[in-house]
């Protein structure tokens, strides 16, 4: 009998490690399986974050920098590239062309802080030479509820100026005399949106030079 209890033991160790051994085929390939489903969701969420943060704020290529104003000649150009069509898309906006205008915009003071809703701003000077312009504030995420609509911008039309052309706006929580721009909120920060129309400008926009744009100048802030 002990031949064949041999035997059997044998075959069982056999059956056993064949068992084992398909078992470990098995797990190795669920684990490359697995691993490569990790790296596929993990490209997906960088991919998406990367392009919403990419996204989220302002136009992240081909500005150009005068003072605290940042002109964007591409904005709605039919050449612009991926990153700025997908602003325009995410914003809804439907951008000035080459030969429409020319888009300015500020998130920033003279001095280089950020241009917060909870403080007073002074913004004087003059526009570049344009037919008509406009100028708007935002601030990121919702209005706040609580507040009454308010005024979000001027025009050339409607705002006050001195005899020499020039004008002063103050933007901020406060009520002020004149022209007054209130914030969109209490606190958090804000964006100026500058949109000269039928401007000569447009197709020179690298050639402005400081004074040629409104200075922005922080008075005061909330404590």
């Amino acid at each position: 009998m002990r031949p064949a209890v041999t035997a059997q033991a044998t075959a069982a160790a056999r059956a056993g490690g064949r068992i084992v051994g398909v078992g470990q085929r098995l797990w190795r390939r669920s684990a490359w399986v697995g691993l490569a489903l990790y790296a596929l969701a993990l490209g997906a969420g960088l991919g998406l974050a990367s392009a919403d943060w990419a996204t989220r704020g302002g136009y992240p290529f081909g500005g150009v920098a005068v003072g605290a104003w940042t002109i964007w000649p591409r904005a709605g150009a039919t050449s612009a590239d991926p990153y700025t069509r997908a602003v325009n898309a995410r914003r809804g906006e439907i951008p000035l062309a080459v030969g429409e205008g020319l888009l300015m915009t500020a998130a920033t003071d003279d001095a280089g802080r950020g241009l917060d809703a909870a403080c007073t701003y002074s913004i004087t000077g003059a526009t570049p030479p344009a037919r008509a312009w406009t100028l708007t504030v935002s601030g990121r995420g919702d209005p706040d509820p609580a507040r009454p609509p308010m005024r979000e911008g001027f025009t050339a039309t409607e705002i006050l100026r001195e005899r020499d052309g020039r004008f002063a706006i103050s933007l901020g929580p406060e009520a002020e005399p004149g022209n007054w721009l209130p914030s969109p909120r209490e606190t958090g920060p804000l964006r100026l949106a500058l949109r000269l129309y039928d401007t000569p400008v447009a197709a020179s926009a690298g050639s402005l030079d400081r004074d040629a744009v409104p200075a922005i100048t922080r008075l005061r802030c909330r404590t």
